[in-house]
């Protein structure tokens, strides 16, 4: 561990708020607290910390809205509270990009360790792997609009991604013609709880594959290499 890691507790209990900051503290860790959106982002724009800890249930905008929010503007690691044990809520949260999920009630020292193996986890990659800053992309006739989220056809129709498809997308722009196995994707994404996508990354490919209207028995844009992952391979060009 880093023993300068700010991690940004953000919740609208006093006391939880409290409790995390001395127990984080007492374990090394530089402490920034915030009740709401608001000061969530007045914090981002002081000083981003490495990590935050994001409750899902906040007054004003919720925990979801918040994360997404925050995943347009940057790829800081998200680790979200709910005192709802709700898989609807836990799947959509890793989908609109929080690295990790607990429900309370929990322990200080599970989070630690979450914390700990999330920043982990989002040092892992080579450094020639992360992903490039672009406001937008091109590739066989289709635009991605970075900051609108909006993936364009050839036609000029408007194609709907969810947020793990976008994600998906994002990896493959940035490293195309790279042959990426599933674990350097589930990194890239930036997903902590690797479970439901390291077995289903091959779903979410072939899902991907479907909305860029491929065909999935012989694929142009994402081909299989087999025993080794997968390559995006149209020509792309980026603008930032």
């Amino acid at each position: 561990m880093n023993t300068s890691d700010h991690v940004l507790v953000v919740d609208d209990d006093a006391e939880i708020r409290k409790l995390l900051a001395e127990y984080l503290q007492k374990n090394g860790y530089r402490v920034s607290l915030a009740a709401d959106g608001r000061a969530l982002r007045a914090a981002m724009e002081n000083k981003p910390p490495d990590l935050i800890v994001l409750d899902l249930m906040l007054p004003g905008e919720d925990g979801l809205t918040l994360c997404r929010d925050l995943r347009v503007r940057s790829q800081v690691p998200v680790i979200m509270l709910t005192a709802r044990g709700d898989e609807t809520d836990r799947i959509i949260g890793l989908e609109i990009g929080a690295d990790d999920y607990l429900a309370k009630p929990f322990s200080p020292r599970e989070l630690l360790a979450r914390i700990k193996s999330v920043l982990r986890r989002a040092r892992a990659l080579p450094e020639n792997l992360q992903p490039e800053e672009a406001r937008t992309f091109r590739f066989g006739g289709w635009l991605l609009d970075v900051a609108a989220r909006n993936l364009l056809s050839p036609a000029g129709v408007v194609v709907a991604l969810s947020g793990t498809e976008y994600k998906l997308l994002r990896v493959f722009l940035a490293h195309p013609n790279r042959v990426l196995n599933r674990d350097q994707l589930i990194e890239l994404m930036l997903s902590r709880d690797a479970g439901p996508f390291d077995r289903a990354i091959d779903v979410q490919v072939s899902r991907l594959r479907h909305r860029l209207r491929a065909d999935a028995a012989a694929p142009d844009i994402i081909r299989t290499v087999r025993g080794e992952g997968y390559v995006f391979a149209a020509p792309v060009t980026s603008e930032v």
